[in-house]
Parts: C-alpha cells; sequence; structure tokens
C-alpha cells in the first residue's frame, strides 16, 4: 500500500472528524451521525494503516483521534459503590465459577503432590537427615516448636498483614506469570505444595500430625483454595496462548487478562479473610475442633459464594470481563 496516497486520500475525512470533536455537544443530529460514521471509518483506516503500512507517526495520530472519538460516541462512566457491587455479587464470583474446570484440578492434584511428598519425608529418615539435623528437626517439631510459635511469633494483627501480603503476591505472580505458558504457575504451586508436605512428614515423623493439621487447617483451606484458583487462571491463561479458541490469540489473551485482573483484586479480599483467620484463631486458645470448624465455616461459604453467586451470574451471561463500555474497542482487522 502507497501510505501517501492512503493518506491523501483520506485526511479529509480524519480532519472533518477532527472538527466535529472539537465542537463537542454543540452537534446537530446530521452531525452527530457523521461523527459516528467517521469513527468506525477512522478506526477501520487505522487498523489498515497498523496492519498494512505501519507509520509511528501516522499510527499515533489516528489512534489519539479514535480514542477522542469513542469516548466522544460512548461517553465517559465514572467508577461506582454500585459498578463495586457487581464486581463483588456477579463479576468475581462468575469469574470463578467459570474457571472451576482449571483450578478445581489444580486443588486436587496439587493436594495429592502435598500429602505424596508428607508421605514420603514421614516414612523416610533419610530424607527426614538431609532436611536438617536431629536436633534442629526436633526443635521444630516438639511442643512449642517453631511449627507452633510461627503463628504466635508476632502481634495478631503485624502477622495477619504479612501473611495477607505474602499470599497476595503469590497469587498474583501466578495470574501474570500464567501468560508464560503456565510454566512459573507450576513451580510457585511446587513450592508451595512443598513446605506443606514438609510440615506434614514431620510433624507426621513426631507423632504430632494432629496438632499440625489443627494449625494449618484453620486458616489454610481458604488460603489454599485461593491459590489454587489463582493457579487454575493462570494455566487457563497460559493455555490461551496455545489456544485462543474461535477468536484472535490478542482477543482472547485481552478478554482472560481482564479477567484475571478483577480475579486479582477478588482474591485478595479472600486471602484478607484468611490473613485473619491466620492471625487471630490459628494461635488462639480455641481447641483444636473449634478452630477447625471455624476454618471449615470460612471455605463452604466460599465454595457457596462461589457456586451460587457465581454460577447463577455465570448461566446469566456474566464472563467476569469489563462491561462493554470499558473494554477497550475492537478494530477491524484487514483482509
Amino acid at each position: 500500500m502507497d501510505l501517501d496516497v492512503y493518506v491523501t486520500a483520506h485526511r479529509s475525512e480524519w480532519e472533518r472528524l477532527d472538527h466535529l470533536l472539537r465542537r463537542g455537544g454543540k452537534l446537530t443530529g446530521a452531525e452527530a451521525d457523521e461523527l459516528v460514521s467517521l469513527y468506525q471509518r477512522t478506526a477501520t483506516h487505522l487498523s489498515i494503516v497498523q496492519s498494512s503500512a505501519p507509520d509511528p507517526v501516522l499510527t499515533a495520530r489516528l489512534t489519539q483521534l479514535v480514542a477522542r472519538a469513542r469516548a466522544t460516541v460512548t461517553g465517559t462512566r465514572r467508577a461506582s459503590w454500585r459498578d463495586a457491587a457487581r464486581f463483588l455479587t456477579a463479576g468475581f464470583p462468575a469469574a470463578v465459577y467459570r474457571s472451576r474446570h482449571w483450578w478445581v484440578p489444580t486443588a486436587v492434584l496439587s493436594t495429592l503432590l502435598a500429602v505424596l511428598i508428607g508421605w514420603w519425608i514421614g516414612t523416610h529418615p533419610e530424607v527426614q537427615a538431609a532436611i536438617g539435623a536431629p536436633a534442629d528437626l526436633r526443635e521444630m517439631t516438639r511442643p512449642g516448636g517453631q511449627y507452633e510459635t510461627y503463628y504466635s511469633s508476632n502481634p495478631a494483627a503485624s502477622f495477619a498483614a504479612q501473611v495477607w501480603t505474602n499470599n497476595a503476591q503469590a497469587a498474583a505472580m501466578c495470574l501474570v506469570l500464567g501468560a508464560f505458558l503456565g510454566i512459573p504457575v507450576l513451580w510457585i504451586l511446587f513450592l508451595n505444595m512443598l513446605n506443606v508436605g514438609v510440615g506434614i512428614g514431620l510433624m507426621a515423623s513426631a507423632g504430632r500430625l494432629d496438632v499440625f493439621l489443627g494449625l494449618i487447617l484453620p486458616h489454610g483451606l481458604l488460603e489454599l483454595t485461593a491459590v489454587f484458583v489463582a493457579a487454575g487462571t493462570g494455566l487457563r491463561l497460559g493455555w490461551t496462548v496455545i489456544d485462543p479458541g474461535p477468536t484472535t490469540r490478542r482477543a482472547a489473551l485481552a478478554e482472560r487478562g481482564r479477567a484475571a485482573v478483577g480475579m486479582a483484586i477478588g482474591l485478595a479480599l479472600v486471602l484478607f479473610v484468611s490473613g485473619l483467620i491466620e492471625g487471630f484463631v490459628t494461635p488462639s486458645g480455641l481447641p483444636s475442633w473449634a478452630r477447625i470448624t471455624i476454618g471449615i465455616a470460612a471455605e463452604l461459604l466460599f465454595l457457596a459464594y462461589v457456586y451460587v453467586l457465581g454460577g447463577r451470574a455465570a448461566r446469566a451471561g456474566d464472563e467476569g470481563d469489563l462491561e462493554e463500555p470499558d473494554r477497550s474497542a475492537q478494530l477491524p482487522t484487514a483482509a
């Protein structure tokens, strides 16, 4: 394509669109219709220039012109409490529900891996010896040892904040790094399950597995579920790179990526609840059965939230994506 000829042929349309945009709300009905038509044509021109004869200066000019026209045509919208309520009651749970075929298998396989690692460590003294010296292991697993004092080593509020920050970062990494074919996500998952498996194995070998479960289950059920959801979403994003489905790879990644950003915000709230439990319930003087009951109740509430509210929203067509006016325009692709 001869870029100079193309610019000469369409410059008048771009200048007319710019003129109408500068007039703002002082347009007649006919002029408003003309603005919409010029906006659509200019978006097509931008797509053609980008794909056939990319020129940085012209591309920047047309991109700015299309963005201004889109803002005028669709209007601007401010976020409100209604948006937050819709996100919490429909968008976020729908996104989690729609990705269940990824995070549920991830949760099952990861849990089996942690149990297998725990069994291997617990039944093989030579593996325990490779982890640490016998005296150090006894110090970790004895009554009042490191595994128990870990949860009360700092004031509850600061400990909860620290745990929340660390877990939110891990979940965000799973979501962001999923685009790299999901490989970093698998490594993050393995490290998490390795830590859990080591705890299971060492405490089981010391005959104190019940104490370990009483410490990890109150907060761990909800915490690990959030990590599994993040990992499953990241893996789904990685698979989109390989198989985008019926849409273009760019459009599919944009949709999955926007849902992942929303997922990160929602999971941060879930992990905040988990952090509160870990900071205030896990180290409390409540009996193990009471602490575990609180953890199970929190987990069941989250699952009901996902499968009831999320399932209803998903069946109504909510995909956990931004609402239509807030999405980037999908420009036509030149043949």
